[in-house]
């Protein structure tokens, strides 16, 4: 509370400029979380005074074919990488658009755009055999000592819809409302800069967080605030699409519509697996999205007050001339070859190789992907860390509400940038 009294305070300055909301570069930011328990405590030291990176040279990782293989064989095994192409050249479009100069990524390791540039230029005008070992630098990825981390997985869910209200379809997704504010306060103190807070102003005038789901579930918001931009028919539907970002919404014409994360209301996330298993009606071994889901739709009195212990908000907006669901970095995502990742450590566009635990069959194959670094997620956090988007479609789902699964990761870093001393193994 006492967190939230300053902000307000802080925010109260704003009261006579509320400004409109429309922030697509935090596209799921907030809200990609998994639903699954913390694995443990948090860390004391933030990611970026654990993260280590050990320099690995590309002859350990055997030979590289792309249009021949679609794969590469390393000493680790198989590596599927047919969808890389498609993935890191959405990266690039993207890239390529931006002033050279300017930095690039989180200050860790201080890049500029021009850095990532050189490759996409390249890769353009065709791929060379040597591009990844001409372009960039190879590392393994530590958190601390260790080099195993947690990777999970999320999709686009396919939702029943209407643009009209009925008996049927009564479930409302929102567009951004127009009364809701968004407080950088770093613009007040350094000392709080990257933090900003949601919030409106109330009927006495005073700045207040914004309202979280009971609030808005209750009929909080009004047609003069907020539009509706689509009406479903399955609240836990819904709130599983807030979860994953961003999904496609089928109307009774056979017309798919694809919506996307457009802002967040500011409240925190709670992951509702955590309280049923609290509860003892699942348990850490088999808490998933599909069983979580299961016990929503079987104990319909109790879901709505199970969902709202999760106060976070997601607001959508239509999304048109997109050949998939948008990632943090604004390019469409590519099933199985786009990874979110810790923003706080890593850069859009980077080539991330993976080796994790195959979430259909953990104990006995391995999923490996060359994949390209195009979102992010509030529950992302860490040097060992990653989501992977798996796609749309009852596969995907499946595959992405199983992951919980451990693995390594291994970066591609411009051979033009220096990695810090003290970010290097034995350093």
């Amino acid at each position: 509370m006492k967190r939230w009294m300053r902000y307000i305070v802080m925010g109260a300055a704003l009261a006579i400029s509320a400004v409109a909301v429309s922030d697509f570069g935090q596209m799921m930011s907030d809200m990609k979380q998994d639903t699954t328990p913390a694995e443990s405590v948090e860390a004391e030291q933030p990611a970026t005074e654990r993260i280590r990176l050990e320099r690995v040279e590309f002859d350990n990782l055997g030979e590289f074919d792309f249009a021949q293989t679609n794969g590469m064989v390393t000493t680790y095994g198989r590596v599927e990488t047919r969808g890389f192409m498609d993935a890191f050249l959405k990266s690039c479009e993207s890239i390529l658009k931006m002033d050279p100069e300017a930095a690039y990524g989180p200050n860790l390791l201080k890049s500029t755009v021009a850095d990532w540039q050189a490759p996409c230029r390249d890769l353009t005008e065709g791929l060379d055999e040597n591009w990844l070992g001409g372009y960039f630098n190879l590392y393994r990825v530590y958190d601390g000592t260790e080099d195993e981390g947690l990777f999970t997985g999320y999709y686009e869910p396919l939702l029943r819809g209407s643009f009209e209200q009925t008996d049927t379809y009564n479930v409302p997704l929102y567009a951004v409302p127009n009364d809701m504010m968004k407080i950088d306060l770093g613009r007040f103190s350094e000392d709080y800069e990257g933090e900003t807070v949601r919030a409106r102003i109330d009927e006495e005038g005073n700045v207040v967080p914004y309202f979280n789901r009971a609030d808005i579930d209750g009929g909080a918001l009004d047609s003069e605030n907020a539009e509706v931009l689509i009406w479903v028919d399955d609240a836990v539907d819904a709130f599983f699409l807030q979860i994953q970002g961003s999904g496609v919404v089928s109307l009774e014409d056979g017309t798919r519509v694809r919506i996307g994360y457009a802002d967040q209301n500011g409240r925190p996330y709670f992951a509702i697996g955590r309280e049923l298993i609290e509860r003892g009606v699942l348990t850490r071994e088999n808490v998933s999205l599909q069983t979580i889901r299961a016990w929503l739709n079987e104990n319909p009195q109790e879901a709505s007050a199970v969902m709202q212990m999760n106060p976070s908000y997601v607001f959508f907006r239509i999304l048109e001339d997109v050949d998939g669901p948008l990632g943090a970095q604004g390019v469409s995502l590519t099933p199985e070859y786009s990874l979110a990742v810790d923003r706080t450590l890593y850069a859009y566009g980077m080539p991330v190789l993976i080796e994790a635990e195959d979430p259909l069959r953990p104990a006995t194959r391995k999923f490996r992907r060359l994949m390209v670094a195009q979102d992010t997620g509030g529950a992302i956090r860490g040097p060992v860390r990653g989501d992977v988007f798996w796609g749309a479609g009852e596969r995907a789902e499946r595959k992405a509400g199983q992951m919980k699964s451990r693995g390594r990761m291994w970066v591609f870093l411009p051979k033009t940038l220096n990695v810090p001393n003290r970010m290097r193994t034995g350093e």
